[in-house]
């Protein structure tokens, strides 16, 4: 495998701890969020051989009103009808049967995916989702994350928990190519030069939302509709002043199927960001009303902390919640 410079960060292929191939979780989820309401928007377009494991993996989890909300694009391979069958299978999430365990949207065609998350954040939002998560359908994105992000996220009172590859331990599939790892890495390194952001994953495609972020956010105002959506959501983010967190995940490659993210997408995403650049020239926290109270010793000012692996360790432990866990974290430069 061809070897990239350290200092680019591309040699990340150390296998990460928290990743498992089980589908049930290391611990149970603390019991003050198992019982709040998080929406997992997914999606798909042929993904027909992943979904239902991904099903099994996020319902293993142990969390009592976590819903699936799975935004499929008429995928050709029946990914959408896979889709209505779990709906049937897992059934409500309560007995008075008012919220089912699968929602699915479908759409007639493929439109894109920053509309895909638009519409599933949206539906999450009415539904009265509290967290909203929103990943990949193909494992690149390991469910057994979403415990330890949901955990950072209330023990620090964020607004949104990145799973990254780019802070200290974070890494990426070891069977990835040179070529592969220096596109990423570059895509990233490109966005953050001219956006002027400190955010380190600015792809990724794997984040916790607080509901009130999104309510800020507006996302129906999103215009990106490919991969550089999640470049706009970064930039309107950390321009807003929200209070993010870099959580260290390994990336798996999918497990089955191809990646969508072909050349001419890659192209589109480069020359879209400039439009990014542009269209939030003047956006400031200064102009932002938060739907939630902010505590006293909260600001505004823009904060992107890594939360390293022993912090999520702490934050398991019960010590972040009583407010002690303010070692090794690193606020970026």
């Amino acid at each position: 495998m061809c070897r990239l410079p350290d200092c680019c960060g591309l040699n990340n292929t150390q296998p990460n701890p928290m990743t498992t191939n089980s589908t049930s979780p290391k611990e149970p989820p603390p019991e003050r969020i198992t019982h709040e309401r998080i929406t997992i928007v997914i999606p798909t377009y042929n993904e027909a051989d992943n979904l239902p494991d991904m099903a099994q993996a996020l319902f293993a989890l142990g969390f009592k009103q976590l819903q699936l909300l799975v935004v499929d694009d008429n995928s050709p391979d029946g990914t959408g009808d896979i889709a209505e069958q779990l709906v049937h299978e897992y059934g409500y999430t309560d007995k008075s049967q008012q919220r089912a365990r699968v929602h699915v949207i479908r759409r007639p065609d493929k439109s894109g995916l920053g509309t895909a998350y638009v519409a599933g954040m949206r539906r999450a939002l009415d539904d009265g989702a509290k967290y909203i998560v929103q990943m990949d359908a193909d494992f690149s994105h390991s469910p057994h994350y979403i415990p330890q992000m949901l955990d950072v996220l209330t023990a620090t009172d964020a607004d949104l928990v990145v799973g990254s590859r780019y802070v200290p331990g974070g890494s990426l599939d070891e069977g990835w190519a040179g070529w592969r790892r220096f596109v990423s890495w570059f895509a990233n390194f490109y966005s953050r030069l001219i956006l002027g952001l400190r955010i380190r994953d600015m792809t990724a495609g794997f984040k916790l939302w607080r509901r009130e972020a999104l309510l800020d956010i507006e996302i129906e105002t999103i215009r990106s509709n490919g991969y550089s959506f999640q470049v706009e959501m970064a930039c309107v983010c950390e321009r807003l002043g929200y209070h993010i967190i870099e959580l260290p995940i390994h990336f798996e490659d999918r497990r089955i199927g191809q990646s969508k993210m072909d050349i001419p997408i890659k192209i589109e995403s480069g020359w879209r960001t400039w439009q990014i650049a542009w269209r939030y020239r003047n956006l400031s926290r200064k102009v932002m009303t938060y739907h939630r109270s902010i505590p006293r010793n909260r600001s505004r000012q823009p904060t992107v902390i890594t939360w390293g692996l022993a912090d999520v360790g702490v934050a398991n432990s019960g010590l972040a919640r009583a407010g002690l866990a303010n070692t090794n974290r690193k606020e970026q430069a």
